[in-house]
């Protein structure tokens, strides 16, 4: 007996110019089962879209597929030749040759949406997600399959402002493959817990100065491999991460008690009485006096 062999599903849509200003469309959706020694795309595609696996193509819009089942291989200008496994992302990106196809021995089942617009363009900008880094391991993920699957219903049933709707479960799908990829990477070589000890280590020890090259040494990783790691898993550098952890422990104590700004600024160590108004000012972009007294209206 063969699971997950649903039939071929997909929608094209048709974008017009009021969804463009919303600053993503999408322009397909679909699920494709692909069964052992078949041909490979189906026919049943528009012209713009089928394409010869050996030649590859070139699409004008970004693509995010997901292989649920089976084995195949995906290469394209910027990524070479590499084997896909079920549990992985493949992002295409406009105006970029590309080619990918399942294992004749294994077929697979692929999830896919198709879509265009600034928002994404920023993005990849930001380096949020790039051709850099095409292919990313999430592991065979159920919710994931059933954000595709919502994608495809609203599509077919395409009611009003169906295209905002799509619009959000793409920024969904994205948000949870960037989550699922980064925590798998640091569940897979133990990083998770080196930076949460060093985050305990800071939030220990508010009250005096720290070595952040002293810590990664204690936690056995080299300085540079440990900034690297702890900016990745927390957004901040470090010792950015520990003004970060003052800066919100001098908030508390301001709302929350009747300490001068001088014994919180020594409770806190900061250099001096004057740095820590420079400090929090600067960060707040008001003083710690009006910080307090804006609790009090």
């Amino acid at each position: 007996m063969r699971y997950n062999d649903l039939p071929i599903d997909f929608k094209y849509l048709i974008v017009n110019e009021k969804d463009r200003s919303f600053g993503l469309t999408v322009n397909t959706v679909g699920f494709q089962p692909v069964a052992p020694n078949t041909v490979y795309p189906s026919t049943q595609h528009p012209k713009s879209y089928y394409f010869d696996p050996c030649k590859g193509r070139i699409l004008s819009e970004y693509q995010i597929l997901y292989i649920s089942k089976g084995h195949g291989s995906f290469m394209s200008e910027t990524t070479k030749k590499t084997n896909i496994d079920k549990g992985q992302i493949i992002f295409l990106f406009p105006n970029q040759w590309h080619t990918y196809c399942p294992s004749p021995e294994t077929g697979w089942n692929e999830y896919y949406v198709g879509f265009e617009g600034q928002v994404i363009d920023e993005m990849v900008k930001n380096e949020f997600i790039g051709p850099n880094k095409q292919v990313i391991d999430i592991g065979v993920n159920e919710d994931l399959v059933n954000l595709y699957s919502s994608a495809l219903q609203v599509a077919k049933d395409d009611r009003i402002a169906a295209q905002q709707h799509l619009a959000g479960i793409v920024l969904h799908i994205i948000g949870m493959i960037l989550s699922y990829s980064q925590n798998k990477d640091f569940e897979n070589n133990n990083m998770s817990q080196i930076v949460e000890r060093a985050k305990i280590i800071m939030s220990e020890n508010m009250h005096r100065g720290i070595n952040v090259e002293e810590i990664a040494s204690k936690l056995g990783i080299s300085y540079s491999r440990f900034r690297k790691v702890f900016k990745d898993y927390t957004g901040y550098a470090p010792a950015q991460y520990f003004q970060e952890l003052k800066l919100r422990k001098s908030k508390e104590l301001l709302a929350e008690t009747n300490r001068s700004l001088k014994e919180i600024a020594y409770e806190l160590n900061f250099n001096s009485y004057e740095y820590f108004i420079f400090f929090f000012k600067k960060r707040v972009g008001i003083t710690p006096l009006e910080y307090r007294n804006l609790g009090k209206l």
